[in-house]
């Protein structure tokens, strides 16, 4: 019989289905068994997984999509290294850090990423799927005792060996430590490199704030330079490109590679750019996504990427996606000759401490004008005029209907299904909609979830379905890609440049992802000046001419993949790379 990986959900509502109807459906319960039987204490369902044979009747009738059901590959004939309840995801392996090498982490959302990261800094223990006599640590390093992680694991339960972890929920940092951000850098700076690291990651005007009041970005740098400023051996970090804008993320990759000549280090991390240029070494974690996630053999940053867009691991001769992921040539090179949806003309907006200076631009139908540049430069405060939420300084913008997508997003009631039919109105029920934009989102599984409840990617996939479900002349998107993971990231910009050609729209979308940016965009805005003193923009620019801009800014250049066009930074000081900066081609021919 084929072994199964059940996950129950959240989602079960015994009262309102029908009298448990996943009960008196199953075909084992029907022979005198109990495969599916209710809880006494909380009176939801629970599954036998010893019993279920996966016929997924139960998963076909549950009217809340409550029951997960996924045959396991034959190969996973072993316990799991963790799992947390019955009937809940399991993770079946674990990454292995190297000394002298940055391992980095690919995968998608809800497969096991952080839970490894967390086992390995020592949060979580494996219990091999014994939730309720986990063993004991001596029994933990006695099961690897014939693998690399045994030593790793016996000196870490031995305290013989330091790790420096950043977690990915870095919002939660002001819940743990409270006061001032110069004191808590002054209580973990243990290498004596505080005030380096503070220059880096541009955290000097910060420094006499409280922790409470950072931003995203700033709390991002400000975990990562207590992550690098610890002494350790072993250096876990995950996620460390969210909330930073493209030049924050090359500095930090830069400082991160820096420790990997005496460390070890780990890095989860969808932004593929950012991957590629901070890893020595790879792997894989393939899955089901809340079901179960099992992480591949290590292999080369180029060959690891490649194959996890092909969708199969020669290696471990397992096909876990059953399509390609392609950067098309046409995706970068489309040129848009359309009519004029709307102009602006040159404005200024003052601050008490800064200023944007905006110089005239025009939106066409069918385009999408792509918005890029550090932090604290204003191009927030441009969508937010051009949408009406904020009024210029000088100059006289006028008013368009705008469906705005904010950059800081937040959950409200009601299910995901209300707020689309509610937004999307009559068309939700339209073919287009449901193929174009509920299915490449992936929308579909999560429309009886309340919103509230969602994940930061699901969450984002949603409010940017809002935005194009809402009746406007110009879409702006602020960072639609922001905890989306790889996948999810190229179909989002698919989603939004279809859209955008389909219902001739202008479209602008801000995003600090450059491949992101480099598959979606037809035209460019750069944003230069001093972050938090002074933002500039000159007129919009031919998508060459900007990428080339901001990849000068950036000092790195760019080269595409001869397997898939995938865009790759060029090694510093290679030979590409020498010979497209003598030419001044930053951007690649």
């Amino acid at each position: 019989m084929t072994r199964v990986a059940v996950v129950k959900k959240e989602k079960c509502n015994p009262k309102a289905c029908g009298d448990y109807l996943c009960v008196r459906m199953c075909p084992i319960n029907r022979t005198g068994k109990e495969c599916i039987t209710k809880n006494p204490i909380d009176k939801k369902i629970v599954i036998d997984e010893k019993l279920c044979t996966g016929c997924n009747i139960c998963v076909n009738r549950c009217p809340f999509e409550a029951i997960s059901i996924v045959n396991l590959p034959e190969k996973l004939d072993q316990d799991p290294i963790i799992r947390f309840g019955q009937n809940t995801f399991e993770l079946f392996s674990l990454p292995i850090p190297k000394h002298n090498k940055v391992v980095g982490i690919l995968g998608k959302n809800g497969i096991g990423k952080s839970t490894a990261l967390s086992i390995l800094s020592n949060q979580f223990k494996p219990n091999f799927g014994n939730f309720k006599n986990p063993p004991l640590e001596k029994d933990i390093t006695h099961r690897f005792s014939n693998s690399e992680l045994g030593d790793f694991l016996k000196n870490l339960y031995e305290n013989k060996i330091k790790i420096s972890y950043k977690p990915q929920r870095i919002e939660l940092l002001p819940q743990y430590y409270k006061g001032k951000v110069k004191d808590l850098i002054e209580k973990v700076d243990e290498k004596k490199i505080s005030e380096r690291l503070i220059n880096e990651l541009q955290l000097n005007n910060v420094l006499n704030r409280d922790i409470s009041e950072l931003s995203g970005g700033e709390l991002q740098r400000l975990a990562i330079l207590a992550c690098l400023a610890k002494k350790a051996q072993f250096y876990f970090i995950d996620e460390p490109a969210s909330f930073l804008d493209v030049t924050q993320r090359i500095k930090a990759a830069r400082l991160i590679k820096e420790l990997s000549k005496d460390s070890a280090v780990i890095v989860v991390e969808h932004d593929l750019a950012t991957l590629d240029y901070i890893s020595d070494e790879l792997q894989i974690v393939y899955g089901v996504p809340a079901v179960y996630g099992i992480f591949s053999q290590t292999k080369s940053t180029r060959r690891g990427i490649n194959e996890y867009l092909d969708g199969y691991l020669p290696d471990d001769n397992v096909r876990f996606r059953d399509y390609k992921i392609k950067f098309s040539e046409a995706a970068f090179s489309r040129d848009v000759q359309k009519e004029i949806e709307y102009e602006y003309p040159a404005f200024n907006k003052e601050f008490n401490d800064f200023i944007l200076k905006v110089s005239e631009g025009k939106l066409h139908k069918g385009e999408v004008l792509a918005i890029m540049g550090a932090n604290g430069l204003g191009k927030t405060t441009f969508l937010k005029i051009l949408a009406g939420l904020e009024t210029p300084t000088n100059g006289n913008v006028e008013k368009v209907k705008v469906s705005y997508k904010p950059q800081y997003i937040q959950s409200f009631d009601g299910t995901v299904e209300e707020v689309l039919r509610k937004t999307a109105k009559l068309d939700f029920e339209s073919g287009w909609y449901k193929q174009n934009i509920l299915e490449k989102l992936n929308l579909h599984s999560i429309m009886k979830n309340e919103v509230k409840n969602l994940s930061g990617g699901e969450l984002q996939k949603l409010f940017v379905a809002l935005a194009l479900s809402t009746d406007a002349k110009i879409i702006a998107l602020d960072e639609p890609s922001a905890f989306v993971d790889v996948e999810d990231r190229l179909k989002v910009a698919e989603v939004i440049k279809e859209f955008t050609i389909k219902k001739e729209v202008a479209t602008i979308v801000v995003d600090h992802d450059v491949q992101f940016i480099d598959y979606l965009a037809d035209s460019m805005l750069v944003f230069e000046g001093v972050p938090g003193k002074e933002g500039f923009v000159l007129s919009p620019l031919d998508k060459r001419t900007g990428m080339n801009k901001v990849l000068k800014l950036l000092d790195i250049t760019y080269r595409r993949d001869k397997e898939n066009n995938r865009p790759r930074i060029n090694k510093p000081g290679s030979q590409l790379d020498e010979l497209q900066r003598e030419k001044g081609e930053y951007y690649y021919s």
